[in-house]
C-alpha cells in the first residue's frame, strides 16, 4: 500500500524542522474486481511519517490489512528508510528496511521475508517547486530461505494543484528477485516485479482529504497483472 508520499518533499524542506504524519483508511474492493483470486474485500489502515533534519530525512509507514473474518487484522507491514546527506553532494545515501507478518484463515501465519536496501538517492523540485520527485537505485538483499541478491529502482513524485485543493502523488517500483525462494528447487532464474500506486486526493481542509489509491502491479500478486483501486480518507496531523 503503499506509500512514500512525503519522501519526494525531502529536497525542498530538508532544512526545516517539520514533522509530517498522516493516517489513511482505504476500502479495497479487490474481491469484487477479481473474485477468482481474492476471497474478500477489506479495509487497510496506513500510518505514514516523514521527518527531515539537517543531515537528511527519515520516512516510514505501517500498513494493516483487516482482511480476515469479522474484520480482524491479517497483515502487518512496515517500511522505514533514511536518506543521508554526503557533504554538499546532491547524491544522498539511501538505507531501507522492509518486513511484516501475514496471518491466514486456515493457518497460523508466516513472516514476510525481510528486505534490506542500500544505495544512492537523489531528490529535487521542478516548475518553481510545484513538482517534487526523488529516485533511488539500490542493492536489495531479500532474506528468503534461499537468499536473493537483487536491485530495486524507485521513483517518487508529488504535486498540488488548484490552490492545493488537489494532491497527486505516487511511486514506481521495479525490482528483481529469485523465482526460487527456497521452495521451488527445480525453478531457476530471476523475475522482474513492477508496482506503482498513484494517489489522488481532494483536500477538504488542510487536515482532511478524500480520494483513491490505485495499486497496479505485475508479478507482485500471484505472479500476475492486477489493477486494484481503493476508496480512501486521510487525516493529516
Amino acid at each position: 500500500m503503499i506509500k512514500r508520499l512525503f519522501l519526494a518533499l525531502a529536497i525542498s524542506i530538508s532544512s526545516l524542522s517539520i514533522f509530517s504524519q498522516n493516517i489513511q483508511l482505504h476500502f479495497d474492493p479487490r474481491h469484487a474486481l477479481h473474485s477468482k483470486d481474492f476471497d474478500r474485500n477489506y479495509f487497510t489502515a496506513t500510518f505514514e511519517m516523514f521527518k527531515p533534519d539537517k543531515w537528511g530525512s527519515t520516512f516510514g509507514f505501517i500498513d494493516l490489512d483487516f482482511n480476515q473474518s469479522k474484520g480482524n487484522i491479517g497483515l502487518g507491514y512496515l517500511e522505514i528508510s533514511r536518506d543521508q546527506k554526503i557533504g554538499k553532494s546532491p547524491i544522498m545515501a539511501h538505507v531501507e528496511f522492509n518486513g511484516g507478518i501475514v496471518r491466514g484463515k486456515n493457518y497460523s501465519g508466516f513472516s514476510i521475508p525481510n528486505a534490506y536496501l542500500i544505495g544512492p538517492s537523489f531528490a529535487t523540485t521542478l516548475f518553481n517547486n510545484k513538482l517534487n520527485f526523488s529516485t533511488y537505485l539500490v542493492y536489495k538483499y531479500n532474506a528468503f530461505d534461499r537468499v536473493s541478491n537483487d536491485f530495486q529502482w524507485t521513483f517518487v513524485y508529488s504535486t498540488n494543484l488548484w490552490n492545493d485543493k488537489i494532491s497527486l502523488s505516487g511511486f514506481f517500483d521495479l525490482w528483481t528477485e529469485n523465482k526460487n525462494r527456497g521452495d521451488r528447487p527445480n525453478i531457476k532464474g530471476k523475475k522482474v516485479i513492477f508496482l506503482t500506486e498513484p494517489q489522488f486526493w481532494y483536500n477538504v481542509t488542510s487536515n482532511l482529504s478524500f480520494g483513491s489509491e490505485i495499486e497496479i502491479s505485475n508479478n507482485f500478486l500471484n505472479d500476475d497483472f492486477y489493477v486494484n483501486p481503493t476508496i480512501a480518507a486521510k487525516w493529516n496531523f
